[in-house]
């Protein structure tokens, strides 16, 4: 059990620094370039995207410490979180090139890529451990949730 905590500890702590460094590239452009585009009707208020990513961080850090303390050496734990990486990295280019790029169409590229990515965590965490794949499901749909506001804020300018 105390081995369980110190691989989820690790790995919110892991999902939290991408989600600051995120949060950083964001700070960028989300006072000037992003205040000057035209936003769909449920674009969000800005102060909600904060909580949110944060809380969202913390899921995706448990799901993941819980798939690790299953076992590095399983090929499925370590197929599952490859996975994990390789989404939590386009999770914060997607950061990079919405806000530092300031580059709607590419944001969306990536985005879409991230869905599909998370799509597969969900698949190879639900082998490896059901309550961490249902941790990843509320990502999934704020990440759906974001795709669409891409598309839109895409759209729009």
């Amino acid at each position: 059990m105390k081995k369980k905590l110190i691989y989820i500890l690790i790995s919110v702590s892991i999902c939290l620094l991408i989600g600051f460094l995120s949060g950083y590239a964001t700070q960028s452009s989300v006072g000037d370039w992003y205040t000057t585009l035209n936003k769909p009707s449920f674009n969000p208020p800005n102060w909600v995207f904060g909580p949110v990513w944060t809380l969202l961080y913390i899921l995706m850090g448990i799901a993941a410490g819980i798939v690790w303390s299953k076992g590095f050496h399983h090929l499925w734990v370590k197929t599952a979180l490859y996975h994990f990486i390789f989404q939590l990295l386009l999770n914060g280019l997607w950061s990079i090139v919405f806000f530092g790029f300031m580059n709607p169409l590419g944001g969306l590229i990536v985005i879409l890529l991230l869905l599909v990515f998370i799509a597969l965590t969900y698949k190879w965490f639900k082998v490896v451990s059901k309550t961490a794949a249902l941790l990843l499901v509320p990502y999934f749909f704020w990440v759906c949730f974001a795709t669409v506001l891409n598309y839109q804020i895409w759209m729009l300018n």
